[in-house]
């Protein structure tokens, strides 16, 4: 925490934490996003703590969210309790590594898992077709695919999903990096689901939120026992994020699907620049 007295700490870090929440709501990232590089780079917090208090800020940025999506029907529930299986189980395989790798490969790790989501989203920005048909057997026997009201466009938008293979093997990944990196899961989650399965960006999104609070509630428990949550610095995160996340889901109806898209990339390569960094 550096110089800073344990009240100013906690008042900064509830601060940072509403722009984490407000951010994390829009890109389905989690505050996590912002959270593990500020605690971290900023106020040279162990890794592995800031990581544990991430994980908590999931779980309240999917709370904050994930409701107000639900209620505008932009989250795809049957698309992300079928992924949420796969992100689970990695969660849990991810959260055992954590003692095993050392934290300069972690940040590396970090950088690259965020490098790649960004340059994958910024090569689709012009190619925003939805798929009309499916041929998909999981995705049709399931019935994944869904609709929803798009604000900014004034239009019903529909769209069939794809790909489920793939963006399961990707969701496994994603659950992975969520409990070694507490990041969300969302920097893969976003990506598999709208570029491997066709889903629109603004339903990957919501659906990220949805999908996070899950993936890190699999992996918390493990970072609880091992002490790796501290109260005081997980519980003003949390509180801001909450806040922060509740704000977010108010303005994503309202955006361009372009917007979103690039305030995804721009965050992501901003903060991999600084991660590499730090694990170099």
């Amino acid at each position: 925490m550096g110089s800073l007295n344990p009240l100013d700490f906690v008042i900064l870090m509830f601060v940072i934490s509403i722009a984490a929440g407000v951010l994390g709501s829009l890109i389905g990232l989690g505050g996590g996003v912002v959270v593990v590089p500020v605690l971290t780079l900023i106020f040279h917090i162990d890794i592995r703590l800031a990581i544990g208090a991430s994980i908590v800020s999931v779980i309240a940025t999917s709370s904050g969210a994930a409701a107000a999506y639900v209620r505008e029907r932009m989250t795809n529930l049957r698309a992300g309790m079928f992924l949420e299986i796969a992100t689970t189980t990695g969660a849990i395989s991810g959260a055992f590594l954590t003692t095993i790798l050392p934290p300069q490969f972690l940040f590396i790790l970090f950088g690259v898992v965020l490098a790649y989501s960004g340059v994958a989203m910024y090569a689709k920005r012009h190619q925003d077709r939805l798929l009309t048909v499916s041929h998909d057997r999981i995705a049709n026997r399931l019935n994944l695919h869904g609709s929803y009201y798009d604000e900014a466009e004034h239009k019903e938008v529909i769209y069939k999903v794809t790909g489920t293979k793939p963006g399961l093997a990707l969701m496994y990944v994603a659950g992975m990096v969520s409990a070694l990196l507490g990041i969300g899961s969302g920097a893969l989650k976003v990506p598999a689901m709208d570029l491997a399965m066709h889903l629109p960006m603004k339903v990957s999104t919501a659906t990220s939120n949805f999908m996070i609070g899950v993936t890190a509630a699999a992996s918390a428990g493990v970072y609880f026992a091992r002490g790796q949550i501290d109260p005081v610095i997980a519980a003003p995160v949390a509180a801001g994020v909450l806040a922060g996340a509740t704000v977010g889901s108010l303005m994503l109806g309202k955006m361009e699907s372009k917007v979103v898209r690039m305030i995804f990339v721009v965050v992501l390569m901003v903060i991999a620049f600084e991660m590499f960094q730090r694990g170099l």
